[in-house]
């Protein structure tokens, strides 16, 4: 049995002008989120064996956010250009190069990537995986390089963490 969880990184900032995309830091609302959501994911589920993330500063800002919540070494924080992807292919490829002695890895990257691999992967729909959205899906494998659908077990966002907006 192998568990992965995927992570879109939390709510990126637009308002500096002149970033590179890669560059775009967290908004303070993405921090919070990261925050409130890693906090509840560190109540529910064993460290990962593994966090990997893209090299994007988003990405790796809400990693960061976890390791810190999971008392996970940022020395051993894996960071991945690969991951700086928009499509499910470089999902794909990360999950089957896994090393098959890690049960559990935690993967942070970027939709639209996202919601096309949990679908495909997961046996629940999901039609958008928002910002800071966790989904978890278990596959019945021994090798990381088999893996297919599987079932999807964690579904956090952090709008089910938050009060209802005042009307």
């Amino acid at each position: 049995m192998k568990t992965l969880y995927i992570v879109r990184h939390a709510k990126s900032s637009w308002e500096y002008q002149g970033v590179k995309d890669i560059d775009r830091p967290l908004k303070k609302r993405g921090i919070n989120d990261a925050y409130l959501i890693s906090g509840v994911l560190e109540k529910q589920i064993d460290t990962p064996d593994v966090f990997l993330s893209s090299c994007a500063n988003r990405a790796l800002h809400t990693a960061m956010i976890f390791s810190y919540n999971f008392n996970y070494p940022l020395a051993n924080l894996k960071i991945s250009k690969a991951l700086y992807s928009f499509s499910d292919g470089y999902l794909i490829k990360t999950v089957r190069a896994l090393d098959d002695g890690f049960n559990s890895a935690i993967i942070f990257s970027h939709d639209h990537g996202i919601s096309t691999f949990v679908n495909k992967f997961g046996n629940k729909y999901i039609g958008h995986v928002p910002t800071c959205g966790v989904v978890g899906i278990k596959f019945d494998i021994r090798h990381w390089k088999n893996f297919k659908k599987g079932e999807t077990f964690i579904i956090e966002f952090p709008k089910h963490h938050k009060p209802p907006k005042m009307q």
